[in-house]
């Protein structure tokens, strides 16, 4: 799309179609199984309208995951090292649950980039992940070595936060299939609370 004006009102709302539509899109077939004609035909717009905005499936998709690891990351940078350490991880795990219900299309497009290894956010992970995840083990070694929590390998506490939370998002069909009409959040929440609090109790 031409960047020399300001966007008119049909082209923002063409541009949030197009990647509405291509967040459906990719989480269902990830960036491999996803096709152009797919996201046009998603957003109701004919192909050639659709490169007006984006020239490729390539720019869709990285315009959807530049802003996704913000979004992603967002909950981790809420952890306070000044509050009270059990209700700081509770937060942050309630949190990323809230994420896998509010945002199950998100979550499928982030495990879908890193199951085919990340092309397109290897750096980002390697670098601002990794950064805030360093920053935030560190304030979890502190309340462990204060016998505020119990004593855990901090970077595998957050990466198991990270599957169980995740988990009900990526695999939202298995745990239906199971569950049926029971809404798998309404006993993920108490459940998990229970599993940390015995977890990290010292």
């Amino acid at each position: 799309m031409p960047e020399d004006r300001a966007p008119t009102r049909i082209q923002k709302k063409n541009r949030a179609a197009i990647l509405d539509a291509a967040l459906n899109v990719f989480s269902a077939h990830g960036f491999r199984g996803a096709t152009v004609d797919q996201i046009a035909a998603e957003a109701g717009l004919s192909k050639p309208n659709l490169l007006y905005y984006f020239p490729s499936k390539e720019a869709i998709h990285t315009a959807l995951l530049s802003g996704l690891l913000d979004t992603w990351l967002a909950p981790l940078h809420d952890l306070d090292a000044q509050g009270d350490p059990m209700e700081e991880i509770l937060a942050y795990i309630q949190r990323k649950l809230e994420m896998s219900r509010d945002l199950p299309r998100e979550s499928r497009l982030f495990a879908n980039e890193l199951v085919q290894g990340a092309p397109r956010i290897h750096d980002s992970l390697s670098n601002d992940l990794k950064a805030l995840v360093d920053e935030k083990t560190a304030i979890l070694s502190d309340w462990m070595d204060q016998g505020r929590i119990a004593r855990l390998h901090p970077y595998h506490l957050i990466f198991s936060i990270w599957a169980l939370t995740q988990h009900y998002a990526d695999f939202d069909v298995q745990v239906r299939a199971i569950l049926g009409d029971e809404d798998p959040y309404e006993g993920a929440e108490p459940f998990v609370d229970t599993l940390y609090r015995k977890l990290l109790t010292p």
